[in-house]
């Protein structure tokens, strides 16, 4: 019978130490995500951790690390009215994490997934596990090992991530497969652009024109959206912050893939995203208003599309949202799900009670102000009816 070694990491320090030990498992582990990447998740704890506390579980077997449950203990509040000790996964809220997990090695996962169940059920608190891959997860196989413990499990299809599965294709082919009123519209929309402006679409390279296309970025998004009530995307500065840290670590790893428009040298539209083992990440895009008869964000898609191709990756994934613009470009989809686990005790039932509760309140408050701007990746309106 294997021994293992479990550890609950809660300083800071140890989290920065286990930077390589961390790349090297996600490299050979299931679960191989940007979002669950040591840059992805260690830039949301510096910025966007709050007042939450780090809690790191690894499992190792004679020293070598097997497993990491990325977790953090949120701080009790009273309005939260929760009875005991809260647990979720790094990576959570407005950030927009998709494809959350437990993070094993391939080949461990039944001993480790068993490991890790028994450390939650000595910590007995509520488990929050948001945007994981819907039935391909190390997370629900822990969760059912919870459940047959008497814990009580929610589990609820969250959200969908679109995607273009690009294997096999070139971007004529690709087009080739879209609806004929969508592909003649990006044609003739980029065709107008080129006989009218001189148009330039670059992908940026060097640490000084990060930082100036991301302020672009950030400036053709909420110049967009603040007239219509705002955007969640980049509306406070701890998120600007995470951003601005995110882009220099991934220019450094080649994973950013940022974009802007630019027309008679002038920026039109920007789009941010990442390429990370062979698959394009579409997290975030902006365009200017005065230049929406021109449909720049379509092209501005398109040709991020085209890049990807170029590129021979394998999918461009749209992440969460299932805003009508993503579906002229896709044509399948991921589920995302998420697990709340609450333990066999009074104060978990008072806790799930409470949620439930809470849940409530927020989906009528949603429904009373149901004009707000959704919060997704992405950029509704991206496409603009041919008619225009």
């Amino acid at each position: 019978m294997t021994r293992f070694q479990i550890d609950v990491l809660t300083r800071p320090e140890e989290f920065v130490a286990l930077r390589g030990e961390w790349t090297e498992l996600l490299d050979d582990s299931a679960a191989n995500t940007l979002f669950l990447t040591w840059e992805w998740l260690h830039t949301w704890w510096t910025h966007l951790g709050g007042d939450r506390r780090l809690s790191l579980i690894t499992v190792r077997s004679a020293g070598r690390l097997l497993a990491i449950a990325p977790l953090a203990q949120q701080s009790w509040r009273p309005s939260a009215l929760q009875f005991v000790p809260q647990l979720e996964l790094l990576g959570s809220g407005d950030v927009g994490s998709d494809y959350l997990d437990l993070i094993v090695r391939r080949g461990a996962e039944p001993a480790v997934a068993a490991a890790l169940g028994e450390e939650l059920v000595a910590r007995r608190a509520l488990v929050q596990l948001p945007q994981l891959a819907n039935g391909h997860s190390v997370a629900a196989g822990v969760a059912s090992l919870l459940q047959r413990r008497g814990w009580q499990l929610r589990i609820a299809r969250t959200d969908v991530c679109p995607y273009i599965a690009l294997e096999g294709h070139t971007f004529d082919s690709y087009l080739a497969t879209l609806g004929s009123s969508h592909r003649y519209n990006f044609r003739r929309r980029l065709r107008q652009l080129q006989r009218g402006f001189d148009v330039q679409f670059r992908c940026i390279t060097t640490e000084e024109d990060r930082r100036e296309a991301l302020a672009t970025l950030v400036s053709l998004h909420n110049g967009r959206w603040t007239p219509r009530g705002g955007s969640t995307a980049f509306y406070e500065p701890d998120l600007l912050a995470f951003h601005d840290e995110l882009g220099r670590l991934t220019l450094d790893r080649g994973w950013l893939r940022l974009f802007v428009l630019s027309l008679d040298g002038r920026p039109a539209a920007a789009l941010y995203g990442f390429a990370y083992r062979g698959k394009f990440y579409f997290y975030q895009a902006g365009f200017d208003p005065a230049c929406s008869r021109y449909s720049v964000g379509l092209v501005t898609m398109g040709l991020s599309i085209e890049q990807a191709v170029a590129e021979g990756l394998s999918e461009y994934d749209l992440l969460h949202g299932d805003e009508q613009y993503k579906f002229l470009w896709a044509r399948a989809s991921h589920a995302i799900a998420g697990i709340e686990l609450y333990p066999p005790s009074m104060l978990g039932a008072l806790s799930r009670a409470s949620t439930q509760v809470y849940r409530a309140a927020r989906a009528l408050g949603r429904r009373a102000f149901s004009g707000h701007p959704e919060t997704s990746h992405g950029e509704p309106d991206l496409v603009v009816p041919s008619s225009r």
